[in-house]
């Protein structure tokens, strides 16, 4: 066995015999947690469910793919693609979401196309960013301010941007 393999089962062991030695009834203490986790996921669902909701609806309608084809003009001239575009809306809301855009992506086009390895990338370098956002600050009981999301959507913007240019550069 790898001792990445035997990694987990000793944290495992740790956090029990602490627990043990320190007197802590680590059954009430992981319900405790177990209880909050279920708490935060319940408070998230409405939000949740409403992003899918309409992130399946932008994409099922064919807006998504209409926006890419009308940026087309302006992200050729960039260098960048505009089939991966529905894609770079999708990933920061929804991640599977974004995985239907990307199977399609890759069913349509290719997986050896331009657009197909620059979604790959996209897929690997970027976050559900909406998601993420949402899940912290609801576990926080903060509101995030307006910077975090100008940040997180200007990272999402060079994932997308250095997708094309790390494909365009590697092959």
């Amino acid at each position: 066995m790898e001792l990445f393999g035997l990694l987990a089962p000793a944290v495992i062991v740790v956090i029990l015999v602490t627990g043990a030695v320190r007197g802590v009834d680590i059954a009430a203490e992981f319900g405790k947690g177990a209880m909050e986790g279920l708490n935060t996921a319940i408070e998230l669902l409405p939000v949740l469910l409403l992003v899918v909701t309409a992130v399946g609806f932008a994409y099922r309608s064919g807006a998504l793919g209409a926006l890419g084809e009308l940026l087309e003009p302006i992200l050729s001239r960039a260098g960048l693609c505009g089939d991966v575009v529905p894609l770079a809306l999708v990933r920061p809301v929804s991640g599977s979401g974004a995985l239907a855009v990307y199977s399609s992506i890759i069913g349509e086009l290719g997986p050896d196309s331009f657009a197909g390895r620059a979604a790959t990338v996209l897929m690997g370098s970027t976050e559900t960013t909406f998601y993420t956002i949402a899940v912290y600050y609801a576990a926080t009981s903060l509101k995030p301010g307006r910077g975090v999301f100008i940040t997180s959507l200007t990272a999402d913007a060079a994932g997308l941007i250095f997708s094309a240019l790390t494909v365009r550069l590697f092959y």
